[in-house]
């Protein structure tokens, strides 16, 4: 049986000046479901999160989540950025309940919740650190917390682990499983890297260049939970060659 939509968007399409960034685009993302998002750069991945964000008004189309309209609305989803963006000053638990910090007092079931939070997804050794003294894999942990803790259905991540060396990389990635399996959240993902969105994705979105528009909304029949054994899996390396066909030899 199919899962009810979460997401769905129709006919969004975003120009700026007199340029198309983004073409009439329909979308449908299940609830509990990770969806990653490829394509190349300035094809308006990242200008589609800010439209579900309510951070742009698109010229054309509706979105709705949970079937109400959130078209220029905030504050309905989790967002997370490659950059970190944690407060220098702020020691890990000051940064995990940085949101509530921003709308309203922080409360002591607020500190406490990042507390056990941190414990059990491996920072609780660190509580009382400050972003200076973690590590690159360490920083994201607290950044997608942080966006844990805004308790929405839907997880926006934009390209998170792009800037981290391979070996942390591959690490966060199992890490983000594991949460995802264990909090229930939906995610759609921003990856450059087709690997890691194999890795981790239900569905696999390939966009093309600008104007961006969805070329193929393609499944990921691997089984979970993953091990890095699939990365030689023949599906694996099926799924990988039609995906770079897509972004590097034109639609099938």
């Amino acid at each position: 049986m199919t899962s009810p939509a979460l997401l769905e968007l129709s006919g969004v399409a975003k120009s700026f000046a007199d340029t198309v960034v983004l073409a009439p685009t329909d979308l449908a993302i299940a609830e509990g479901s990770f969806v990653s998002i490829v394509g190349p750069s300035g094809c308006g991945k990242s200008t589609l999160f800010n439209i579900i964000a309510g951070l742009l008004a698109p010229e054309a189309g509706q979105v709705s989540l949970e079937g109400r309209d959130i078209v220029g609305a905030t504050g309905h989803v989790g967002y997370m950025l490659q950059k970190d963006l944690l407060v220098p000053w702020r020691s890990v638990e000051d940064n995990i309940t940085m949101a509530a910090r921003l709308t309203r007092r922080v409360t002591e079931a607020d500190r406490a919740e990042a507390r056990q939070i941190a414990r059990r997804y491996g920072l609780g050794e660190f509580l009382d650190h400050y972003p200076k003294a973690l590590s690159g894999g360490m920083r994201q942990r607290v950044a997608f917390m942080r966006t844990l803790v805004t308790h929405q259905k839907l997880l926006l991540l934009d390209e998170p682990f792009g800037a981290l060396d391979a070996q942390t990389r591959l690490e966060m990635q199992r890490w983000l499983l594991d949460v995802w399996r264990e909090s229930g959240r939906t995610v759609l993902f921003i990856t450059h890297d087709v690997d890691e969105s194999i890795f981790l994705s239900d569905r696999i979105l390939v966009m093309s260049p600008r104007p961006g528009r969805i070329v193929a909304d393609l499944a990921n029949t691997l089984a979970r939970p993953r091990s890095i054994d699939i990365l030689t899996d023949p599906v694996f390396v099926e799924l990988k060659s039609q995906i770079m066909h897509l972004l590097h030899g034109g639609e099938q």
